[in-house]
């Protein structure tokens, strides 16, 4: 975070989003923010509170993909809900605090494959060290307390004296750890044990139940441990073991208060469709808004929430909620809800020049994810400039004339434009090359543009 200055911030996220300045500096700075915070005094970072950001715009201009991009550059545990899933206490559906247990959960995967991947050496040593044992399975003598392994793998030499190693079984031993290491019975198929859920297991976690407490997790701890046994080739048992390797040499408990903390001090929630349960209370179906909005009061406030981990304190947690608000507006939030998010920021709709540069300039644009996916079947596509340009033009009409979905009307476009070459391309010679220019485009999207009825269909 010491590189990620708030200038630096919003030239990474260049990189993927075009446009909208003002969204990019606003969630730079809290960023920023969040990594000053740590290094005040700490009775003073208790008080410094997240300052959560309101983002106003239509639909795909770019309000997810910041969020989304914000997260992975802060290796934050990041989360996207949407405010129109969850209900009122108290209504069928899912209750606001399982925002913080998922979250938590996000943050937990995030902690373990770091961890994992700091014992991957050692678990893969250990998980080649079973496939011996499994590849040439045999006995030693009655009070035995040979090591096998030793002579393989280094190790303690074993305290009794009466242990005497098999010494055929050992030679056999070191010949297939050798083969092994050579890659040789990479598809030989043996039988492991792995473990599976119990059937229990299986009925609570596919029941759709919010509990605070982890039932699941209860139940499993009282039944014992399922195993049973695939035939897998050497290949996937090196995969299976080691990742059951892994498992054991982490410390579990560890990695789960890593995983409170980053929840609480570096976690941010992405709640989208705000708008939607912005409006005020009335009958029919939407009734519960105005207490969907009570209830996630709380959690953007600070309050404790508990997990099956613990309890989660949701202080300085960063929100971010975004929102078309064509129909509702701002202030038909609840005033306690508008309070806690103090920055406002308008993005803007696209222009034919905006989309333009979103075909062209980031890092995975659509032109080049097109092109490189036909890549695969040999075929060369090039686009030219006035080829880019139609469909930049298209894309603001139909925008204009239907509903604006904004960038998201590329991908429609794109797709019908390289319809009948993507449904042809293995058919075609290889080292085949199409050019793609306004005649191609206006071929393919002529009748649909020019049909207003047409094009609210298609495209």
């Amino acid at each position: 975070m010491e590189q990620l200055t708030p200038r630096e911030i919003v030239r990474e996220l260049d990189r993927y989003i075009v446009g909208q300045k003002a969204a990019k500096r606003s969630v730079a700075i809290a960023l920023r923010n969040r990594y000053r915070r740590l290094k005040l005094p700490e009775e003073m970072q208790e008080e410094v509170l997240p300052k959560n950001i309101l983002m106003i715009g239509p639909t795909g201009v770019g309000k997810t993909e910041i969020a989304r991009r914000l997260a992975r550059l802060a290796k934050a545990p990041f989360i996207k809900v949407e405010a129109t899933k969850f209900t009122e206490v108290g209504y069928v559906g899912r209750d606001v605090e399982s925002i913080i247990r998922d979250l938590m959960e996000s943050a937990l995967r995030m902690v373990k494959a770091e961890r994992i991947e700091q014992v991957e050496a050692q678990a893969g040593i250990n998980a080649e060290r079973r496939l011996v044992t499994l590849l040439v399975p045999g006995k030693h003598s009655e009070g035995s307390n040979f090591n096998p392994f030793q002579a393989l793998f280094g190790g303690q030499a074993p305290e009794k004296e009466e242990a005497k190693p098999n010494p055929d079984l050992e030679r056999e031993r070191e010949l297939v750890a050798e083969r092994l290491r050579r890659g040789e019975l990479e598809a030989q198929v043996i039988e492991v044990e792995i473990e599976e859920n119990s059937p229990i297991s299986d009925m609570l976690s596919g029941n759709g139940m919010e509990l605070g407490v982890n039932l699941q997790d209860m139940m499993a701890g009282m039944l014992p441990k399922r195993r049973k046994k695939r035939k897998v080739t050497v290949r996937d048992a090196r995969k299976i073991l080691t990742q059951e390797e892994a498992q054991n040499l982490i410390d579990h408990d560890d990695a789960v208060q890593e995983a409170i903390r980053r929840t609480e001090q570096e976690g941010m929630v992405f709640l989208d469709e705000i708008d939607k349960i912005a409006g005020r209370e009335g009958n029919g179906p939407d009734v519960s808004r105005g207490g969907v909005q009570r209830d996630i009061l709380p959690i953007v406030e600070g309050s404790t929430i508990n997990t099956k981990y613990g309890p989660v304190k949701t202080d300085h947690i960063l929100f971010l909620a975004a929102g078309a608000f064509h129909v509702s507006k701002p202030s038909d939030l609840i005033p306690e809800l508008q309070g806690r998010f103090p920055i406002r920021v308008e993005l803007e709709s696209l222009s034919v020049e905006d989309f333009k540069r979103i075909l062209t300039e980031p890092q995975s644009s659509l032109i080049k994810q097109y092109s490189a996916l036909l890549e695969t079947e040999g075929i060369t596509v090039k686009f030219t400039e006035n080829a880019i340009d139609e469909i930049a033009e298209v894309a603001f009409t139909v925008n204009s004339t239907t509903e604006n979905i904004g960038a998201r009307r590329l991908h429609t476009i794109v797709e019908k434009v390289l319809e009948e070459l993507s449904f042809e391309a293995s058919e075609l010679p290889e080292d085949y090359t199409v050019t793609v220019n306004r005649e191609y485009v206006q071929h393919r999207l002529g009748d649909v543009v020019k049909n207003q009825d047409l094009s609210r269909y298609i495209l």
